[in-house]
């Protein structure tokens, strides 16, 4: 086969930016182990590697954020030192992180001013920014506060911000998480375009379809190592995750047969007012949820998961108890605990924090959750070995990678920590289990691992709700896609009949209605 590398096009061309051998060491521990890289213009350059691969060290090496222990950089063919993104930024390097930085009470150009440098006016920022979104089909209200704004348009605005400082270089970290399917296709548009312009895009996913379509070339990292190079249009998604993980990835089976039971969790009528100034109220959800069954929600991030999530999961107490049946049991009005007790476990989006203590050890945050509905207490004390014994079966049958038995949670990267967290929930063989975002971040072989688990549990019987923005994951293992769009819940349809673009449009506000049907099971 030719070579049709820019190199190898224009023999005597350079690279936008060059890496040679660049390392990051951390104590012992190789985070980039001598990674060679090439960036050309006009080219979309995909990253790729399972989570903890180096990906994420070489980035922030690469934008000035951390320094490399060994190698070197060359920007446009002239050896480059960076001691920090400011620098980076004035050669002409942007960057997207994955989580915005943005202040909800600012507004929109107020949020751009602070993150740009240079001593231009406020008045200047504001007009530049109308004039740039607009260019680029990225259209921002500078005058709006960002709390008024959803997910996607918080999103142009960490993008918009990057393309006013006129990049020749922008590095995209997960950019299409928390978009519709829609809005995914207006950034590819927004990205071809800057392809066309003579820029360079580096474009981290986790989506291999995504950078199958978009991509010209792929850098695979493993281990901190650079394993390959290829063109990803010529590979299929199952050849990128092998290059991946080194190996094959299971694929995910439903049971060959399922039993559909009786309604497990049942939501009647919850209407709740936010706890937060910023938050969204749940407006009248009704749905009911049967053993052996997976619901899962979709919508665009901010809609109201996280307090329907609060609602369901006791951390929000309605006062009518009805609103929340559990296997039979009013529930609305009890505590985590209670529900706990009654045989329902939870499974929240924010790994660190929330899911768990970061500074506790693995045994410790699996009695935080463990306690009420297992052998963890015995008469006032703690029974340490339960409490190990909890964390070796989730490492055995999750494959949680750490470098010791029962490490601090804050040490596990972002993949393990998820199967920890989910493994220790769906071990401990809940009738009902709620799991907001079950592989956020994770990589291919990872996310495989958690859905196979969902898929094992709802075929013993237990009734499974998931809440994801990955459209592809909830049409593999869900029975059923209710969308969540204002606080509104919309009438589930089966998986088979729920389209992409249904979805999409539903998520951006179409057509959406509350649920109105009562389940018939909600007040036995």
């Amino acid at each position: 086969m030719s070579d049709l590398s820019p190199a190898a096009l224009n023999p005597g061309a350079v690279p936008l930016l060059r890496t040679v051998g660049l390392t990051k060491r951390y104590g012992s521990f190789l985070a980039n182990d001598k990674v060679d890289i090439d960036i050309w213009p006009q080219q979309i350059h995909a990253l790729l590697g399972e989570n903890g691969a180096g990906k994420s060290t070489l980035v922030k090496t690469i934008y000035g954020l951390i320094q490399p222990s060994e190698g070197k950089m060359h920007w446009q063919g002239q050896p480059m030192v960076l001691s920090g993104p400011s620098e980076a930024r004035a050669h002409g390097i942007g960057m997207v992180f994955q989580h915005f930085s943005l202040f909800d009470n600012l507004t929109v150009a107020e949020n751009v001013a602070l993150g740009l440098d240079g001593a231009e006016s406020f008045k200047d920022v504001s007009a530049r920014l109308e004039q740039v979104s607009r260019t680029y089909g990225l259209p921002l209200d500078p005058k709006r506060e960002v709390w008024q704004l959803s997910v996607g348009e918080r999103q142009r605005i960490e993008i918009v911000r990057a393309l006013m400082q006129d990049p020749k270089f922008l590095i995209l970290d997960e950019p299409t998480a928390v978009l519709t399917p829609q809005e995914a296709d207006q950034l590819f548009i927004v990205l071809e375009r800057l392809k066309e312009e003579g820029r360079a895009i580096l474009y981290i996913s986790h989506k291999l379809e995504e950078v199958k379509r978009l991509c010209d070339t792929a850098t695979i990292l493993r281990g901190g190592k650079k394993v390959a190079t290829c063109n990803p249009k010529a590979e299929t998604a199952a050849s990128l995750a092998r290059m991946m993980v080194g190996g094959e990835i299971k694929k995910v089976k439903a049971a060959a047969s399922r039993q559909i039971g009786v309604p497990r969790l049942v939501v009647n009528d919850l209407s709740l007012l936010p706890d937060d100034p910023h938050g969204v109220r749940l407006e009248h959800i009704s749905f009911e949820l049967r053993g052996g069954e997976i619901l899962g929600i979709a919508g665009v991030a901010g809609n109201g998961q996280d307090e329907l999530f609060a609602a369901l999961s006791g951390e929000r107490l309605s006062k009518d108890p009805l609103t929340v049946v559990i296997d039979g049991q009013s529930a609305g009005h009890l505590s985590i605990t209670q529900r706990r007790k009654l045989g329902a476990a939870f499974v929240p989006e924010e790994r660190l924090g929330h899911g768990t203590a970061p500074r506790m050890r693995l045994s410790e945050n699996a009695l935080l959750t463990g306690h009420a509905a297992s052998n963890m207490v015995q008469h006032g004390f703690v029974n340490t070995a339960a409490t190990l014994k909890t964390v070796d079966r989730a490492t055995e049958t999750f494959d949680v990678r750490k470098a010791k038995r029962d490490p601090e949670a804050a040490s596990l990267s972002g993949g393990n920590l998820q199967k920890f967290i989910v493994g220790r929930e769906i071990l401990r063989q809940p009738g009902v289990l709620v799991v907001n975002q079950p592989t956020w971040g994770v990589d291919a072989g990872a996310a495989a691992v958690i859905r196979q688990a969902l898929l094992d549990l709802a075929a013993r019987g237990a009734a499974v709700l998931v809440t994801s923005q990955d459209l592809d994951e909830l049409a593999e293992i869900t029975d059923r896609i209710a969308v969540m769009f204002h606080g509104h819940l919309s009438v589930p349809l089966p998986t088979a009949e729920a389209s992409r673009e249904k979805l999409g449009l539903l998520m951006g506000g179409s057509s959406i209605e509350p649920t109105t049907e009562a389940p018939h099971a909600a007040r036995a």
